[in-house]
């Protein structure tokens, strides 16, 4: 007789199942996750790392200039960074009368902004959202003006998330701009990695027209408590960065403008004071191949280089853009080794096993 029915049948109380502690339910094993909870929850799949990394990049210094030195950074701040300074750079490209660029950070009270003279975003509401077109860009996810696949691209973005990815993981997020041509300027604020939002601010504008940007990055979720020097140093980089890959546009840093006047002047930053095995200074080769590719090349003291930029975006890893110009470079290289060789001069002609090229290239 089955042991649950004898004991039944003397009347003698039922044993009950122990549960498995270590057995999940159903609705613990499957979640179902709103595409902002999935993004604070899973970072690493839209800005990268939330860990500290340490690796040696090109950073600049109050007290150096640039300088390439190992630096503890946090990718994901960095990524959110960029998005707001890529966005502000591309907006030359929609208008070509747009002539500065003011960024600020506040290291004291966590605050950073980007500020652009560019043309505004319109501020009228969305026909088919029945929102403010400033608050779909900025508010809501997978909102682009990106998504025709026929366009070319000559802007950074692409997947709808962009800049909301700073408003998710920022404690506080401003949007101000003014549009001429609705007469109108918009400001909104949100909380709380965008879990909440402000009353949009919108009144009559007859003035000029500007874009800023202004957060406070939750840092807490970055594993830190400050900005510190390495991650200052970095954005600081990138300002320059700006002001050397977007033409015709001044760019201001805390108020003061960086001495930065095209390409080639930004170049020039990486080979101060730097000289060849004879003393010379180094011979920088500069080609503005077409309206959009502007290259230079100079001799590297630590094997192949290169610091390259594409619509904006610093293209740290290099690419098939720099795949290119460097088999470009090394071909003529050979070149011209044989026919130094022809004509009697040798390997002298190279010092060392062989040459190496720093590339900088810029496509905007």
């Amino acid at each position: 007789m089955a042991a649950p029915l004898k004991a039944f049948l003397e009347n003698k109380p039922l044993e009950k199942t122990k549960k498995d502690p270590k057995r999940l339910s159903v609705e613990r094993i499957y979640q179902k996750k709103t595409q902002l909870e999935h993004i604070l929850l899973r970072p690493d799949s839209y800005i990268g790392s939330v860990e500290p990394v340490t690796q040696q990049m090109w950073v600049f210094d109050e007290d150096v200039g640039l300088n390439c030195r190992d630096v503890t950074f946090v990718p994901g701040l960095y990524k959110i960074f960029d998005e707001i300074l890529v966005n502000a750079a591309d907006n030359k490209q929609r208008d070509k009368s747009m002539s500065c660029i003011k960024v600020s950070i506040d290291v004291e009270n966590n605050t950073i902004s980007v500020w652009n003279n560019g043309k505004g975003i319109p501020v009228v509401e969305h026909k088919v959202e029945k929102v403010y077109v400033p608050a779909l860009i900025f508010g809501q996810l997978l909102t682009s003006s990106n998504y025709d696949d026929e366009e070319k691209k000559v802007t950074g973005g692409r997947n709808g998330y962009g800049a909301k990815l700073c408003n998710i993981f920022s404690t506080k997020f401003t949007v101000e701009t003014s549009c001429k041509e609705s007469k109108k300027t918009f400001k909104q604020t949100w909380y709380d990695n965008m879990g909440r939002a402000g009353d949009a601010n919108i009144r009559h504008f007859d003035g000029e027209e500007y874009t800023c940007i202004t957060f406070r990055p939750d840092l807490p979720k970055f594993k830190m408590s400050i900005l510190d020097k390495d991650t200052v140093a970095l954005m600081t980089r990138r300002a320059y960065d700006i002001a050397g890959a977007t033409k015709g546009v001044r760019v201001f840093f805390n108020g003061k403008r960086l001495p930065i006047t095209g390409f080639r002047s930004y170049v020039d930053m990486y080979v101060k004071d730097r000289v060849d095995e004879v003393g010379n200074a180094l011979t920088v080769i500069h080609e503005i191949t077409n309206e959009r590719w502007e290259i230079c090349l100079t001799m590297s003291e630590k094997g192949f280089q290169q610091v390259s930029f594409v619509n904006s975006i610093a293209t740290t890893k290099g690419g098939r853009h720099i795949d290119y110009v460097a088999d470009q470079v090394v071909s003529k290289l050979i070149e011209v080794v044989k026919k130094k060789n022809k004509a009697g001069v040798g390997r002298q002609a190279f010092p060392g096993e062989e040459p190496h090229v720093g590339v900088c290239q810029l496509s905007d």
